[in-house]
Parts: C-alpha cells; sequence; structure tokens
C-alpha cells in the first residue's frame, strides 16, 4: 500500500462515527451522504474534500469537532496532497507546449507555479504533419467523444499522435497536468488485469483503496466511473493489443479480462461523464466496436496511414537533413520516403543513421551503400505496373538492412507476427501467402490461399477479417474498373516475404 494510503486507512479507522459530525460541519448536502456506501463514509469525506481541492478545510473542521487526535494525520495528507500537486517532472521542451506557455523554462530552477510537464513516450521535437487530423480529432475530444480509438501497424504514430493531441487540448485540461495519465500494456512488469489497473489509477488520483477493495473488482469499477464522471482526466491506454486475444470460435481481439469490456460499456451508458479516453491499439477490439454502436455519439475509431510527402520532406528537414528543392540528396530522400509510405519509425531511424556517424549527414553516401534496398522495392512496384503482379522471389529488406532497423522496426514488427500466429494461425498464413502479391489485387486472390489448404469460405473470410481487424491488410477502390482490392503495406510485405519463406521451408521438411 502507498504512503497515503496507509494514512488515509488510519485516519477512516479511527475517524469512526465522528464522520457524522464532519460531514454536517463541511456542509455536505444529504443527497450525496445518502448515495454513499454504508460503512465508507470517512472515506467519502475524503473524496469530497480532495475533489473539491478543499483538503485544506480538514484540521480546521477536525478541531471544532473535538477530534484533534486526527490533525497530525490531516497534515500529513494535506502535505502528500500538495507535494503531488507541484511535483515538477522534466522532459523535453517541446513547440506545442511553448505556444501554450507550458514551456518549464530553466529546468534547473523550477517553481511552485510552474505547471507540470509531460513526460511523453513518444511525442518530442520531432514531430511533423498531420495537422487537418490533429485539428479535427482535438475537436471530438472537446465535444462529446470519450472514447478516442486511434488504430494501425506498429510503429505508424499511434502514440505519438496521441500525446500531441493531449498537447492540443491542454486548455480542456485547464493546462493541469497531473490530470493527463499514461497507461502502456507494452509494459509487462505492470499487472495488466481490470482491478489491479483500476486500484493502480484510483489510488494514483488520492482514493483509499483497502485490501477488501481490491478483491471486489466489481466495486472498484463503481468506484472508477464515479470518479471518472466527477473528475476531469484525459488517460491515454497504449498498446491496448497487449491485452486483447482471440479465435476462430469465440471471434478476435477481445479482452482477456472480461471486465475491461464492462468498463467501457459502462462508461459509455453513462449519462455524463468529464473525463475521456485516448486508446492506442495494433488491434481494433471487435467487442468495443459493437459496444460503441449503442453509444455512436460518445466515441469514434481513427486509422492511421504514413505521412504524406510533404510531412516525409518536413521530417527530414527536422534531422537537418539537406531537402532544398534542386539538391540530389533530396531525390533520395523522397524515394526513401515512398518505398516506405511514410511510415514514420522507419523515416525518422533512417534520418537519424544518416545524420550520425559514419555518414555525417551524407544521403549519397548513405545512398550509395542501401538504395539498392530501396531500388528492389521501386523495380517490383514498376513491374507489377507491367502486369507482373507475382514476385515469390522478391528479396525485399525493408525492416532489417541495417542493424538499427532490425532493432527498432523488424522486432515490433516480428512481435505483430508473432501475435498473430498465435492467435490467428490461418490469418498468418493468408498473410505470409499473399505476400507473393507486388500490388493490389481482388478479394478473390487473397481467399484462394486458404483455398489450396482445405480452408471453407467461412474459415477463409474469418482470416481475412482477422488481418482487416489488426490493419495488416489495406484497401485499394480502383475506380477505373469499379474493383475492392487489397495490398499489402510495403514494410508489411518485406516482413511476410521472409516469413514465407520460413514456412515452406518448414512444409519442405515435413
Amino acid at each position: 500500500m502507498s504512503e497515503v494510503g496507509k494514512i488515509k486507512l488510519n485516519f477512516c479507522q479511527k475517524l469512526g462515527d465522528s464522520h457524522k459530525d464532519l460531514a454536517l460541519y463541511l456542509e455536505i448536502p444529504i443527497n450525496e451522504r445518502r448515495s454513499w456506501e454504508a460503512g465508507r463514509e470517512s472515506e467519502e469525506i475524503l473524496h469530497w474534500l480532495q475533489s473539491r481541492e478543499k483538503l485544506q478545510e480538514l484540521e480546521q473542521a477536525l478541531k471544532e469537532i473535538r477530534r484533534e487526535d486526527l490533525i497530525n494525520l490531516a497534515q500529513s495528507l494535506c502535505k502528500i496532497n500538495k507535494r503531488n500537486a507541484s511535483r515538477f517532472v522534466p522532459c523535453e521542451i517541446l513547440p506545442k507546449l511553448k505556444e501554450n506557455g507550458l514551456s518549464n523554462g530553466d529546468c534547473s530552477r523550477p517553481t511552485q507555479n510552474q505547471p507540470i510537464s509531460p513526460n511523453f513516450f513518444a511525442y518530442d521535437e520531432a514531430w511533423v504533419g498531420r495537422e487537418s487530423l490533429i485539428r479535427e480529432l482535438s475537436d471530438r475530444i472537446r465535444s462529446n467523444c470519450r472514447l478516442l480509438i486511434l488504430v494501425g501497424i506498429a510503429g505508424i504514430g499511434k502514440t505519438s499522435l496521441g500525446e500531441r493531441l493531449a498537447v492540443e487540448v491542454a486548455d480542456w485540461l485547464e493546462n493541469n497536468w497531473s490530470h493527463y495519465h499514461q497507461e502502456n500494456f507494452d509494459d509487462e512488469e505492470q499487472t495488466s488485469d481490470f482491478a489491479s489497473v483500476a486500484a493502480r489509477w484510483l489510488e494514483k488520483w488520492g482514493e483509499l483503496i483497502t485490501p477488501e477493495d481490491r478483491k471486489d473488482p466489481k466495486r472498484l469499477l463503481s468506484r472508477l466511473i464515479r470518479h471518472l464522471r466527477e473528475n476531469r482526466y484525459l488517460v491515454q491506454m497504449d498498446s491496448l493489443e497487449n491485452i486483447l486475444h482471440g479465435n476462430e470460435e469465440e471471434g478476435w481481439s477481445d479482452f482477456k479480462d472480461p471486465l475491461w469490456l464492462k468498463f467501457f460499456e459502462s462508461y459509455l451508458k453513462v449519462d455524463s461523464c468529464e473525463s475521456y479516453f485516448i486508446l492506442t491499439s495494433q488491434d481494433l477490439p471487435g467487442k468495443i466496436e459493437e459496444v460503441g454502436t449503442r453509444s455512436k455519439n460518445f466515441w469514434h475509431c481513427q486509422p492511421l496511414s504514413g505521412l504524406e510527402e510533404p510531412e516525409q520532406i518536413a521530417l527530414f528537414e527536422k534531422t537537418e537533413l539537406d531537402v532544398s528543392p534542386n539538391s540530389i540528396s533530396r531525390k533520395y530522400l523522397e524515394q526513401i520516403g515512398s518505398a516506405y509510405e511514410g511510415h514514420p519509425l522507419a523515416l525518422r531511424v533512417i534520418a537519424g543513421e544518416i545524420k550520425n556517424k559514419p555518414f555525417e549527414g551524407n544521403v549519397l553516401a548513405y545512398w550509395n551503400k542501401y538504395g539498392n534496398e530501396v531500388k528492389e522495392v521501386e523495380k517490383a512496384i514498376a513491374e507489377a505496373q507491367e502486369g507482373n503482379t507475382v514476385g515469390a522471389d522478391d528479396k525485399w529488406q525493408l525492416d532489417r538492412f541495417t542493424n538499427t532497423l532490425r532493432k527498432n522496426v523488424r522486432s515490433r514488427l516480428n512481435k505483430t507476427f508473432a501475435r498473430l500466429e498465435k492467435d490467428a494461425k490461418w490469418a498468418y498464413i493468408m498473410l505470409c501467402e499473399t505476400s507473393i502479391y507486388r500490388c493490389a489485387v481482388p478479394e478473390d486472390f487473397w481467399l484462394s490461399h486458404l483455398e489450396y489448404c482445405n480452408r471453407d469460405e467461412e474459415e477463409q473470410r474469418s482470416a481475412l477479417d482477422a488481418l482487416r481487424d489488426r490493419y495488416l491488410v489495406e484497401v485499394v477502390l480502383d475506380d477505373s474498373n469499379y474493383q475492392y482490392l487489397l495490398r499489402q503495406h510495403n514494410l508489411i510485405r518485406s516482413v511476410s516475404l521472409s516469413q514465407l519463406k520460413i514456412l515452406d521451408q518448414c512444409s519442405e521438411n515435413e
């Protein structure tokens, strides 16, 4: 139990029946007192004071009801509350924070009046682009969109966009960054079941959580909903795919702990709520989509794609590479950006490699060493446009042609493929098999690969649905021929081709 939890528990146990006099002195409305759970009145009083920033009134109130024996505990609670409210968290100086007057200035001399600064996971000064999307999504948050879900493949920029949106709506939070909370489910050391997370949040937000509370997840759910309704928080939950699972029989992308679905269902049903959520995930939680259809005004799902060409150039420029209109380096950078379809993580890794040793910003030297990997992609795309749509022997290595790419890009995509193989075997096989296509092809082409594996039509479509839910297949509408086509992102295809070779080797060895 945390320090503040121990103090609150001690206070509540000692206050006893004096809670009646304390509530009367504080003039807590009787209708609120009637809603309190029997036996938890002392805790409810502390919550009432803290949510209204009136905890400093507790000491005088105790004197008036002749409970001076509790004053030391009350003073300790006030000190901890004040310390948490003014805690200084150093972070990068972000351009948007400067615009909003939220920059910390000299980090070595924090003052009491300085606002708490967010300590972001991904958003930093190298951010570029997505301006129109930021305006659209921030408008949604400021209106009535309680639940914003950002989905897309690994490294596409979901977490950084969520953080960038938090900066954009800082005024909605009244620039109080202590009310911005991130929960990253990539952290395997943190428990991720609903009860553990709910207890962790409530304790952080100043509520007393007893051992009995931890054994009663339904009580925790009710208390968390109430706290979110009464207090304004922006909660960002990252890497949600790590608390999802699925199979052909029960469906894809369900929560491992059903209480998470119950929580979001209850959260979307309440009439009014002060707090909003941003979720980021490689997989769309299917059950949330079902629940959301009954509360369509309160939630929105936003798929993310790569950066547009001007944004790609802006990213390279932020890294201080030469992107002047007539420079040779700009042409090569445009080719790299196009091959990666604007994938932000991959482009940032490459930009960093070019800027640092041994290349020291020399784009031409980098191209001479690794340009063939990009040319291989361009060659395959050109051949596809000439009608050669199949390229099972293409040797794409966009995810791994340098050690830094292997560490930062391939490792993350490998986790995606491993999770897919474990949860949706036939979807994994379909993704590997269809990597032979260099361009978008009709849906039937994709389904046929499982037909050859003796899977019936329902199994074929179930596998394709699993890929759609994970945003591992992209839809292309061919307006000229009125066709609905499917393709793989170049970076995904690079991994799929290597996985296909492994599948083929396994088949030969059987």
